[in-house]
């Protein structure tokens, strides 16, 4: 059973950045596309970043330019800096496969933009 955990939300002004980590304690994410996601209150669950295992990433147009993903396979983790914050980012975030399994999610990590 695959169970990913984020962390490293947190409160951040506009225009600020921050990073937030994902992993999956237990179990090898090194060999799978994996993508962030996020939810607003009454709205889906988007992913909007991926990174393949070779290490190839992809980001939705809202994020591109301002948001990057990465990987270390030796601490099993993907990593997600953020740049430029606007309140619109606002979002609960999570981690999962890049074709999501229901069984996987984790808590996600609050993610504010505001001042």
């Amino acid at each position: 059973q695959v169970q990913f955990v984020e962390s490293g939300g947190a409160l951040v002004q506009p225009g600020g950045s921050l990073r937030i980590s994902c992993t999956a304690p237990g179990n090898t994410i090194s060999a799978y596309t994996i993508g962030w996601y996020r939810q607003t209150p009454g709205n889906q669950r988007e992913r909007f970043a991926w990174i393949s295992m070779g290490g190839g990433t992809g980001y939705h147009t809202s994020v591109r330019g301002r948001f990057t993903i990465s990987r270390d396979k030796t601490k099993n983790s993907v990593y997600l800096q953020m740049d430029n914050l606007k309140p619109e980012d606002t979002a609960l975030y999570y981690c999962n496969l890049f074709t999501a399994r229901n069984d996987y999610w984790g808590q996600g990590t609050q993610v504010t933009v505001s001042s």
